[in-house]
């Protein structure tokens, strides 16, 4: 049975990495020009369709490396450089509110094909299952170091990430209103800078894995 230390640095993880709350913002912009009904659709189906992808990650991510023959060490080594470039521009750069909301496409005259549309991209990806969040899941999944119960654990923490992120973008507006933009980039560099000493550790572990550094 996994330590309760174990559960809450997983939960931190995947909550930095998956960054509900960043979502936010995006969410707003995307779905601005959509009916109610319409925006509590493309919540729900943005939530799914980040869960199936992160699903198959754990499911199959570690699979496709070795078939490619690629250590996890390897890839724990360069996920969490990856991870560190990404936390570097959550604390740097625009911050992923204004960064991922430009990218938000001008309102159509469908609605409902826009609905579709935005629930894919931007919102599913790359904003809820984002390249750290895919790299993040295939990491606390690794079949060598985890048994079953604890990827299932992994994939639990997840799934209740996720059902918090649906229900963030259902109350939206109000939390928006509440935290305002600063407050929505300040939350998002604290993150930042959790996600870069999360990182920092996975590349440790990496080396430690392979033999380059003692453990620690």
């Amino acid at each position: 049975m996994p330590s309760m230390t174990t559960i809450l640095s997983e939960f931190i993880t995947l909550w930095v990495v998956i960054d509900p709350i960043g979502t936010l913002p995006v969410f707003i912009g995307a779905t601005a020009p959509l009916s109610p009904k319409l925006t509590r659709m493309v919540a729900a189906r943005a939530v799914l369709i980040a869960f199936v992808i992160l699903l198959m990650f754990i499911a199959f991510g570690q699979t496709v490396l070795e078939a490619l023959g690629l250590g996890l060490p390897s890839f724990q080594i360069a996920g969490g450089l990856v991870l560190f470039l990404f936390a570097l521009t959550m604390i740097f750069g625009d911050g992923k509110p204004s960064h991922e909301a430009a990218q938000v496409a001008h309102p159509q005259k469908d609605q409902r094909l826009q609905a579709r549309r935005v629930s894919v991209f931007p919102l599913a990806m790359p904003s809820i299952a984002s390249p750290g969040a895919m790299l993040a899941v295939v990491m606390l999944t690794d079949n060598d170091r985890f048994s079953y119960a604890h990827q299932a654990m992994t994939a639990a923490i997840m799934t209740v990430i996720l059902l918090i992120t649906l229900l963030l973008l259902l109350a939206a507006e109000p939390i928006l209103r509440l935290l305002r933009e600063t407050g929505a980039a300040i939350v998002s560099r604290v993150m930042g800078m959790v996600l870069a000493a999360v990182a920092v550790d996975a590349v440790l572990k990496g080396f430690v894995a392979i033999g380059v550094l003692p453990d620690f």
